[in-house]
């Protein structure tokens, strides 16, 4: 609710020589204005005119902030004033950048770990939103997918909910399904199947949650296109906290056309000009390949085999909201992948001549 409140102002008799004052309504928001919650701390209204010098009266704790997606969307909600505690694992170095994404003091860095719930309600203590972006592309010897995309997100929602948050964000996959195609794993993609998991436990634990189903998200620094040589999923999310109509919706986080991965690949290392590029195709050596350097460097693999199974999953929607639902207005992947991949670009540095290196077609996209 708005609270109106009256001041007076004084105005110079040579503007206005009839008038001694004049009263004007001055319109306050608070965090009422977007939860539903009525708070009697001074501390949680609204101040300022927007921006990361103001406070826009959201509190929000964001876990997984340090990953790519996180990074874009602690900056997009430091960009409107919001207060942010960023939980994190290991070296307190390792989050110092995301610092500038608000004011002095706006950003604040707690130690957490997964299994450790009075440190996760440390983190949320003060939170009136919560978004949960913890994922791994791979398993690790401490953690495997039931324990990253399962347990960790039933136990972020349920400590949320009786914590008293008002709105928790949880981000899964766009093709997270119970059973996904057996490509090259027996049983499928286990990382499809324990997103799939998330989204169900989550909505046990938290049934008023907003959930994001992202196709592959690229931006800079990322894992798709440095993969191989979000910024709008970002702004969906700060709309969907200031939406009070997303509560309980699933979102999926798709880009405004569709393509054949081959057809960008091609693309991406056109624009990188790596002429003796060539396909590879999975051959039981390829497969035997991948499989041996996952055991060999299991910290940081090449190349993951649960991922190769999931590039081989169409993407598919089932029409729910999607980002432009939620006002972001979206970009084609033509347009700007050649800036992201500029720094990866072989000669980026050599001054061609007009015509010197043929510029690749741009991927053509699939007719829905």
């Amino acid at each position: 609710m708005a609270a109106l409140t009256a001041r007076v102002v004084r105005v110079s008799c040579q503007q206005v020589p009839p008038v001694v004052g004049c009263a004007y309504v001055n319109s306050r928001h608070e965090s009422t204005a977007v939860y539903k919650g009525q708070s009697t701390n001074l501390a949680a209204y609204r101040r300022g005119r927007g921006g990361r010098a103001s406070f826009s009266g959201i509190v929000a704790t964001v876990f997984g902030a340090s990953g790519f997606l996180g990074q874009s969307v602690v900056n997009r909600l430091g960009k409107i004033g919001t207060q942010i505690i960023a939980p994190y694992r290991g070296n307190s170095y390792f989050m110092r950048d995301l610092k500038l994404a608000g004011d002095l003091g706006q950003i604040v860095f707690v130690p957490f770990e997964l299994q450790d719930e009075e440190a996760i309600r440390k983190a949320m203590k003060y939170s009136n939103v919560v978004v949960n972006l913890i994922g791994r592309d791979w398993e690790t010897k401490n953690y495997k997918y039931e324990d990253v995309n399962v347990e960790s997100a039933a136990r972020i929602a349920r400590l949320a909910r009786e914590m008293g948050v008002e709105k928790f964000v949880h981000f899964s996959h766009l093709n997270a399904q119970p059973n996904p195609p057996e490509i090259l794993l027996k049983g499928g993609s286990r990382y499809l199947k324990t997103k799939y998991q998330s989204e169900q436990a989550v909505r046990n634990e938290f049934p008023d949650a907003i959930i994001f189903k992202p196709s592959d998200v690229y931006g800079a620094g990322d894992r798709f296109l440095v993969y191989y040589a979000s910024r709008h999923v970002a702004e969906g999310v700060v709309n969907a906290i200031r939406d009070p109509e997303a509560v309980g919706k699933t979102f999926e986080a798709v880009g405004p056309s569709s393509y054949y991965l081959s057809d960008l690949i091609d693309y991406m290392y056109g624009l990188l000009r790596y002429d003796n590029f060539k396909r590879i195709h999975l051959t039981p050596e390829f497969k035997l390949k991948a499989m041996l350097l996952e055991k060999i460097m299991p910290v940081t693999p090449p190349v993951v085999v649960d991922r190769l199974s999931r590039e081989h999953v169409n993407d598919k929607t089932a029409y729910l909201p999607s980002l432009v639902d939620l006002g972001v207005k979206l970009t084609n992947f033509e347009e700007r992948v050649p800036f992201e991949l500029k720094p990866y670009k072989k000669y980026g540095y050599y001054e061609d001549l007009l015509g010197e290196f043929a510029e690749p077609q741009p991927p053509q996209p699939i007719k829905s």
